[in-house]
């Protein structure tokens, strides 16, 4: 027997990291040295005071039991406190904060959870490929904001037509960007927040990379804004701060009405993240040690960035210069789209980018660059791509 994929399924869009994954490894399958600056996935390892109370809390056996549906106390609470010594933001822990398995988790669901059918989205072209997955799957409507350089990829509120602000429902944000590098400003989220208030918008800040900045500039939270809590929340993960990408782990922050919508969907859906996990999160959080690596984290991205930067104005390919993140924006040489440069870099010379045609059509003049080979593979990189004369 054959069974078909219900109708939600056949609407997704194509999952654009798994078909970019599925080409490289076919090249590096094919006996190719393939320089993989397409991903978007953490090389360092996670810190090691966090994987040593993982192990300390996998030992306890009463971590191998079911998570309170909701999480763990003492993680929203962690989760409070270091929201208030970085970036000076008080919340409720029982009340504003929702515990995810990872920061996809909570942007995909939120459509289901506090939206209807036909209702609308504002969603950042470019933009993170899986808000899309979570229209889908919520069955809502949603409107392009564009994300242009003369604006630094901040979306221009003047620009958006009265009519798409007035029927929009949620708005989502998403800054240090994924994936133009761009950072925010506190004077940017004041204004989300009053265009927000104006349209009586709910805001989504994708905060993934809050604590990415370059040249010693620290990243706003959205919810230092005046207000912020009355619209909106924010999702911050593990995954970039702490080299945590594989072990599922985040928290939305924020407005109350939506932290209990989020909470009650995953009531149905999951029974939180292995307790064990969440235990080493609070480390992850609590630890003395956790500024001095961020710092050097921080530190290896900048050193990387600078490097591509550097060997890129050799070849004469001028760059978006990333104010966080670790990705760089590049623009593709004349004559092609996005997705026809990627394909040639990877069949002449064995260079994996991420095509900008996947995060929207306003990225299709672009390839997305991840930093996340070291310096001597990033300077090669650029040698092979410098071969070809593109520029």
């Amino acid at each position: 027997m054959k069974f078909n994929k219900s109708q939600i399924l056949g609407e997704l869009p194509e999952q654009f990291f798994a078909a970019l994954v599925a080409k490289v490894n076919k090249k590096i399958a094919a006996g190719n040295d393939v320089i993989n600056l397409g991903q978007g996935n953490p090389d360092q390892p996670t810190f090691d005071y966090i994987v040593k109370a993982l192990d300390e809390a996998a030992q306890d056996p009463q971590n191998h039991k079911y998570s309170p549906f909701r999480g763990l106390g003492e993680l929203k609470k962690a989760a409070a406190a270091f929201y208030e010594e970085e970036y000076g933001v008080a919340v409720d822990p029982e009340k504003e904060i929702a515990i995810l398995g990872g920061s996809k988790i909570g942007l995909v669901e939120l459509p289901w959870a506090l939206m209807n059918p036909g209702e609308r989205l504002l969603l950042p072209d470019p933009g993170y490929p899986d808000y899309l997955s979570g229209a889908a799957l919520g069955k809502v409507d949603y409107d392009t904001v564009p994300l242009r350089a003369e604006n630094a990829f901040l979306p221009n509120y003047n620009e958006i037509p009265e009519e798409v602000a007035r029927r929009a429902k949620f708005i989502y944000l998403n800054y240090p960007n994924n994936p133009t590098g761009a950072v925010a400003t506190k004077d940017f989220y004041e204004q989300t927040v009053a265009f927000a208030k104006k349209y009586n918008i709910g805001v989504v800040s994708d905060f993934a990379y809050g604590a990415l900045g370059f040249d010693g500039y620290k990243n706003p939270s959205f919810l230092q804004a005046k207000g912020a809590k009355d619209v909106g929340i924010e999702i911050y993960t593990f995954s970039k701060t702490f080299n945590m990408a594989g072990w599922r782990l985040a928290f939305a922050i924020g407005n109350p009405s939506i932290i209990e919508a989020l909470n009650l969907i995953q009531d149905h859906l999951f029974v939180s993240v292995f307790p064990a996990i969440q235990k080493a999160g609070i480390a992850a959080l609590r630890s003395p040690q956790r500024k001095r690596e961020v710092a050097a984290l921080q530190a290896l991205y900048q050193e990387r960035r600078d490097v591509f930067l550097a060997e890129a104005a050799k070849i004469g390919w001028k760059a978006f210069v990333p104010g966080g993140t670790f990705y760089v924006w590049m623009p593709v040489p004349t004559g092609y789209t996005s997705t026809s440069f990627a394909d040639l870099l990877l069949e002449k010379v064995d260079v994996a980018v991420a095509a900008g045609r996947g995060f929207g059509s306003m990225g299709d003049n672009y390839v997305r660059i991840g930093l996340l080979v070291d310096s001597a593979r990033l300077s090669e990189a650029v040698h092979r791509i410098g071969k070809l004369h593109l520029f």
